[in-house]
């Protein structure tokens, strides 16, 4: 009985920390917009391209899965691969996909909440990903596999 609080305590820790999940999280609520930070564990997080499983994978070129939970990358907007109109549009993307989960698997995040919305109409959490200050949508930008976003759907055909 005595062990017993000292277990809880333990296992407390290990969850708040999320140990042996890879990331840690917290929501920052005394910034103005707040910040939900991703920082990476001990490294042994890998994401992958999605399948039937989704919890630590990326989907394409703007929206990802960390821990089960399913984030649009909200400052830019890359080609469609689900339903694209024309064939170089899925091949930019399937790019964009590729890049991504490079890009995320280069090491630690931030998973950060701009501007007043949450979720967009999918539900999807609408987040920056940030690594040394740098947005890694502006990086896709940068090589040209995807935009900026402006509010609206570009065609990319």
């Amino acid at each position: 009985m005595g062990l017993r609080p000292l277990t809880i305590f333990a296992v407390a820790i290990l969850l708040g920390t999320g140990a042996g999940a890879g990331f840690s999280y917290f929501e920052d609520r005394s910034a103005p917009t707040s910040t939900l930070i991703a920082t990476e564990g001990d490294g042994a997080t890998r994401y992958e391209i999605c399948g039937v499983i989704r919890h630590n994978c990326v989907a394409d070129g703007d929206t990802l899965w960390i821990d089960g939970e399913k984030i649009r990358i909200a400052d830019i907007d890359t080609p469609e691969i689900g339903s694209p109109r024309c064939d170089e549009e899925r091949a930019l993307g399937q790019r964009a996909k590729h890049r991504l989960r490079e890009l995320v698997n280069e090491g630690r995040f931030e998973v950060r909440r701009i501007g007043d919305r949450d979720v967009d109409k999918y539900n999807r959490k609408l987040r920056v990903l940030v690594r040394d200050g740098r947005s890694l949508g502006e990086q896709l930008v940068r090589e040209g596999l995807a935009r900026t976003w402006n509010g609206r759907r570009e065609p990319w055909c």
